[in-house]
């Protein structure tokens, strides 16, 4: 099953189930894939619908960060949800030693040497990385090793 269709059953289950903010959050990931198609005049695959939820998936945690920093709890609170609704459609996120290994084989792939080489890196993480991971995480880790 593809991801607009996986999309477009869970959207029905909410409706049914009556989980507002469930069906809000996946209504929101139809309509930014919908508009980017619109924009770049091509139907997506399951690779560019996940680039398009990834990137709802980072707003969602800057706002997070943003609504905890201004003390607005309750805000907080109904994008984590979202958030969870959200990560759902995303392939497992990277962690730890996954991500590490992937980060090591870059850097000798490539032959870095030091910080200046970041870039690099991350070119060759990117494909690797995209939807797993959240490229803060990415290249932070990059550095750690560079540097």
């Amino acid at each position: 099953m593809s991801l607009r269709e996986r999309l477009s059953e869970e959207m029905k289950g909410a409706m049914k189930a009556r989980d507002n903010l469930r069906l809000s959050s996946i209504r929101m990931v139809l309509a930014a894939v919908k508009n980017r198609e619109i924009e770049l005049k091509h139907e997506f695959d399951d690779r560019e619908i996940c680039e398009v939820v990834a990137s709802l998936v980072k707003q969602r945690r800057e706002s997070i960060r943003l609504f905890q920093d201004g003390g607005r709890i309750d805000l907080v609170e109904k994008e984590e949800k979202e958030l969870a609704a959200l990560l759902e459609f995303l392939p497992p996120q990277l962690e730890g030693a996954e991500l590490e290994s992937l980060v090591v084989n870059a850097i000798a792939e490539c032959g870095a040497e030091g910080i200046k080489d970041l870039g690099k890196v991350m070119k060759l993480l990117a494909p690797l990385t995209a939807g797993r991971a959240d490229g803060k995480s990415v290249a932070d880790s990059v550095k750690a090793k560079l540097s």
